[in-house]
């Protein structure tokens, strides 16, 4: 069992106490061995890396996909869609010149 130091929304560090199996202490021991870090170094490395992994998992939004969608150059569409009224009329007068 690893005792921590691990930030705390109202201080500025916490104490957490972590159990970890044999497969786990020997993934920790082969990192701290090859980065040189300490074991809360290479734990909070750990958890950084699992929280980016998570983010970019994480379903994007209706938004996110409608901005890398390569719409083109314009559509067919006679007029700003904020003007939908005033445009419908303008092509009825010029269609039926009235």
């Amino acid at each position: 069992m690893f005792v921590l130091p691990m930030p705390a929304p109202n201080s500025n560090s916490r104490t957490r106490s972590v159990r970890l199996d044999g497969a786990a202490e020997r993934a920790l021991a082969e990192i701290q061995r090859r980065t040189g870090d300490s074991i809360s170094a290479a734990l909070k490395r750990g958890l950084l890396t699992a929280q980016r992994e998570l983010r970019a998992s994480l379903p994007r939004t209706a938004w996110e996909i409608y901005q890398s969608l390569d719409l083109g150059p314009g559509g067919n569409a006679l007029g700003p869609s904020t003007k939908v009224r005033q445009t419908v009329r303008e092509y009825l007068r010029k269609k039926h010149g009235r």
